[in-house]
Order: structure tokens, then sequence, then C-alpha cells
């Protein structure tokens, strides 16, 4: 065997390997589903108890449109959630930053905001606030802290030699802060909000249940309560089943943006290049 051909086969390996973490995943989840199915079967395990896989597909299909609409509903908590989350948890790291007195005053604030369980604080913002704001309210409080302490984090651990350059060639603050720090931060920013995005559908799940609204604007947490309920075991599944697609597919598209936007520079993102 000649020298050059484990190099040429390395493009091969690294595309096996790759084929390989996409369907391993699919092979665990076939699996599980199969298992779940035989169970079901072998035991006669009634609807009500444990529906099937087949019986929960069925009821997905069969009561999309109003499973659609209350994830829609639930969607678009969430995205208020998340982006109102992003906005004030990177403005605030940034005056952090900017202000040690500030971080010093307000950070032990975050924490106890974070500490304190939202399932505690929603019916309190349901007194006080617009249902919807309070929906909204609780997926945002959920999402902000993560985005606040990563980005802080971030933009702390600036390579010291790195600004004792800047100060030399007599950088200013906002200098120093857009081409240095934000720069440097923007892998920990990403990874706060990958954890936000997870965080503020858990938020809006939540404020929903506490809610217990009902009618057109109602999201899949109240679906999911409303079926219990009523023994619609079948509609409660299908209605989990949702919560969890949308889930990885908020983490996906934040994985995703992550990887565009460190793919070509950053240890994180250079290595699934390779």
């Amino acid at each position: 065997m000649s020298e050059s051909e484990p190099i040429e086969l390395q493009p091969a390996r690294l595309g096996a390997a790759r084929l390989l973490r996409v369907l391993l995943p699919v092979v665990v989840l076939a699996a599980g589903v199969a298992a779940w199915d035989l169970v079901v079967r072998l035991n006669q395990i009634p609807p009500y108890i444990l529906p099937g896989p087949g019986l929960v597909a069925q009821t997905l299909v069969a009561d999309w449109p109003i499973l659609s609409a209350s994830l829609l509903a639930t969607l678009a908590t969430t995205l208020q959630g998340f982006l109102a989350a992003a906005i004030g948890g990177i403005a605030l790291a940034l005056l952090f930053n900017q202000s040690r007195w500030v971080e010093y005053s307000l950070f032990p604030y975050a924490v106890v905001l974070q500490v304190t369980p939202v399932i505690a604080i929603a019916p309190l913002l349901l007194i006080y606030l617009p249902q919807d704001t309070a929906v909204v309210a609780c997926a945002f409080i959920v999402a902000f802290f993560p985005v606040l302490a990563n980005t802080t984090l971030g933009l702390n651990s600036v390579d010291r030699n790195l600004a004792g350059l800047f100060r030399l060639y007599g950088a200013s603050r906002w200098q120093t802060l857009l081409r240095l720090k934000l720069p440097a931060a923007l892998p920990y920013m990403l990874g706060g909000l990958r954890i936000a995005g997870g965080l503020s559908l858990i938020g809006a799940v939540v404020a929903e249940i506490a809610a217990g609204s009902a009618g057109a604007g109602s999201g899949l947490a109240y679906r999911i309560a409303e079926s219990g309920y009523r023994l619609n075991i079948p509609r409660m599944f299908a209605a989990l089943l949702l919560l969890s697609a949308a889930g990885i597919v908020i983490y996906a598209a934040l994985a995703l943006l992550s990887h565009l936007l460190l793919r070509r520079w950053h240890e994180s993102a250079l290595g699934k290049e390779q």
C-alpha cells in the first residue's frame, strides 16, 4: 500500500462517519417506536392508558386543524419570549461589561430571578399583567439568564494579551468592544441562545398551563391539559409529539446559525468541518 492511499481514503471515511451519525439516531428511534408498539399489542393496553404509535399518528392527522392552531400559538409565544430574552440579555451583558458597578448591583437579582421557579411566578404575572403579556413574560424569564450569563462570561474572557495590545495602540472602549470583545464573546453568546431557545418553549408551556386559556388562542399546553381531563390520551400524545418536534426544530435552527457564523474561524465549528 502506497503512502498516498490513506489520504485518499480519508474523505470516504469522513463521509461514512457523518452518515453513521445521522443513521444511528434514526435506528434508535425506530427501535423505540417498534418496542412501544410491541408492548401495547402484547399487553393489550387500552388507548386511554397508553395508545400505540399508529393511533397517535392517526390522531395527529385527524386533529391537525386543532393541533396546528395550538402549535402556532405556542410558537408565537416562544418566539416573542426568545427575542425579548436575546435582546435584553445581550444588552444587559454589554452594560455589565462597561460598568462593574452596574454588574455588581444588578447581577444578583438576575440570579434570583433565574432560581425562582417560573411555575410560582406565573400566577402572579397573570394577576398583574394581561394574559398574553404574562405568558410571554414567563417565556422571557426562563430564557433570559442563559443569554445574560453566557454573554457576560464571553465578554469577560477576552485574551489579556490582545486587550493589552488594543490599549497599546490607543483603541477606544467602543473600538475594543466592537473589534475584540464581541467577536471573542460570539461563541459564548450563541451557546446561550441555543439554551434559551429550548427554555423559552418550556416557559411558554408552563405559562399556558398556569393561564388555563381556552379558545382560538390556546396553545399546545392547554390541549395537553384538556386531553388529560377528557381522557383523550391519543391527542395528548400527539400534542406532546408536536412539542418535542418544535423543540428539536428550534434547537437545530439555532445550532445551524451558530455553525454558519463560526465555521470559518472558531475551533468548535472547525472540528465539524474536518
